[in-house]
């Protein structure tokens, strides 16, 4: 079966239904991967689900364990292709999984977007086999984000390309090699919006300082960045090579970087991510 239409008959439950669970029923629906009645989601407040039923058409409800069984397909018979996404809170997640427990069928794949917490957590606690984890990243919610994601062994090939195709809705996706780099994905490229976003406040802040209006400050800021970032990815240079093609000899781009090296930039970026490294770990750990 080809990727693009992997999906075509797949039942989709989202476990919770936040930010990130709407940006994935968005993204299926934008590029119809799925159609809106082959789509559940489970949330505790009713003003929730009415909302993204009438923003969707899809099948809301408040029962967990009601959303994972609406992919057993018709009849009760368990023979659709079903992917069941976990989306709720770090700390909900314990109670949701023996919530669960025994309501997931052997045919459904678990994705997993919960931070902190390993496959082997996921599969106790559901006693089920088939788990991928996954990180997205803030720009998924406009399709433009990048999905770090592990498939334990347990996950078949075609459950693979399901679970590819899903995440390709929020954007790019990348399968990694071991679980722990979920942790390190987590640091870098989960993480990494918060680290853009201050420095662009701090860009800004910079050019109110010199004399521009807030406003002007941050069109040039967000501008420049964007330019800077589709121009990198278009010419496939290192990062390096770009700097030095606008660092002339003498000029304002030295004496800027001069400073940056002087207040350790680098060394400053490299410990906020190792940080974040580790309070991804310790999260799993508990």
């Amino acid at each position: 079966m080809n990727q693009e239409n992997i999906l075509r008959d797949a039942r989709l439950s989202f476990i919770g239904c936040g930010t990130m669970a709407e940006a994935m029923m968005a993204g299926v629906l934008k590029r119809e991967l799925v159609k809106a009645h082959h789509i559940c989601g489970s949330h505790p407040r009713a003003s929730r689900r009415e909302e993204l039923t009438k923003r969707y058409a899809v099948e809301m409800c408040e029962s967990n364990a009601d959303a994972v069984r609406f992919g057993y397909g018709a009849n009760d018979e368990a023979q659709e292709r079903s992917i069941v996404v976990l989306c709720v809170k770090p700390q909900r997640l314990r109670g949701v999984l023996a919530e669960l427990k025994g309501v997931v069928r052997a045919n459904q794949t678990v994705l997993s977007i919960v931070a902190g917490n390993r496959v082997e957590k996921i599969g106790e606690g559901l006693g089920h086999s088939s788990i991928v984890r996954a990180m997205p990243n803030t720009p998924a919610q406009i399709g433009a984000g990048i999905t770090a994601w592990y498939a334990s062994e347990k996950v078949s090939d075609d459950e693979s390309q399901m679970v590819r195709a899903l995440l390709q809705a929020l954007g790019r996706e990348m399968q990694v090699e071991t679980e722990n780099m979920i942790e390190m994905a987590t640091a870098l490229s989960g993480t990494g919006p918060t680290y853009i976003f201050m420095m662009m406040e701090a860009l800004t802040d910079a050019g109110v300082h010199l004399g521009f209006s807030r406003h002007v400050a941050q069109e040039l800021v967000t501008e420049t960045i964007l330019g800077s970032v589709l121009f990198a990815r278009e010419t496939h240079k290192h990062p390096a090579e770009l700097r030095n093609m606008v660092t002339s000899p003498g000029g304002t781009s030295a004496e800027a970087i001069y400073q940056m090296e002087k207040g350790g930039l680098r060394t400053l970026l490299s410990k906020a991510v190792y940080a974040a490294y580790q309070k991804a770990v310790k999260l799993g750990e508990k």
